[in-house]
């Protein structure tokens, strides 16, 4: 019986031993990854050009009608399914209102203050096709939108756009997608012309 009890106290001691040697004590923690998103080219289609406005948005993206504002048929989603992503355009005609919409669009903007670590606000002026307006870039990696936008003629148009994710926001590992379609955004200003017919 002592020798069984002998053997067994040396194989636990070798396999403890093993263990220790095995062990590697300079231990570096590696980073955290992120998956890898692959971005496609910009290329773009010319947009619906009985609306009141049209522009040239990512062919990779679907243009859809609200569902949330069935009555509005000028407000679209252009929609990203691939990056889980959604630019909301609301339309508005302006009839004296103007001021009101530019503060719903500031109040809507700085909703995102609690979570934003700054908000860079960008002019957009474009006498050639009467297209005025402000761009924010939201910066925070829990801000719910990253980006926002409005856009006027002064007299009779008005659209707003931002920019939302169908995920809990994690802005720091996004940076790739949000400058993509920011790149997109952009492009759908610079191209976007009035339809006053």
């Amino acid at each position: 019986m002592n020798k069984l009890f002998n053997i067994l106290i040396y194989t636990l001691l070798f396999f403890a031993l093993a263990l220790l040697v095995s062990c590697n004590r300079n231990y570096t923690p590696l980073p955290h990854g992120f998956l890898r998103i692959d971005l496609p080219k910009h290329n773009y289609s010319l947009s619906d050009t009985t609306f009141p406005y049209y522009f040239e948005y990512a062919e990779l993206a679907n243009l859809q009608s609200s569902p949330h504002n069935p009555d509005q048929k000028y407000w679209i989603n252009i929609v990203y399914p691939q990056f889980k992503a959604k630019v909301y355009l609301s339309y508005k005609s302006v009839d004296g209102n103007l001021i009101t919409y530019l503060e719903d669009a500031y109040t809507l903007v700085s909703k995102h203050i609690p979570k934003a670590d700054a908000i860079n606000d960008s002019v957009i002026v474009n006498k050639d096709r009467n297209v005025y307006g402000l761009t924010y870039k939201i910066i925070g990696s829990g801000a719910a939108s990253p980006y926002q936008f409005f856009v006027t003629d002064s007299a009779s148009h008005f659209l707003r756009g931002a920019l939302y994710f169908d995920i809990v926001p994690n802005n720091d590992s996004l940076e790739p997608v949000i400058d993509f379609i920011t790149d997109d955004i952009e492009h759908l200003i610079n191209t976007l012309e009035w339809n006053n017919k």
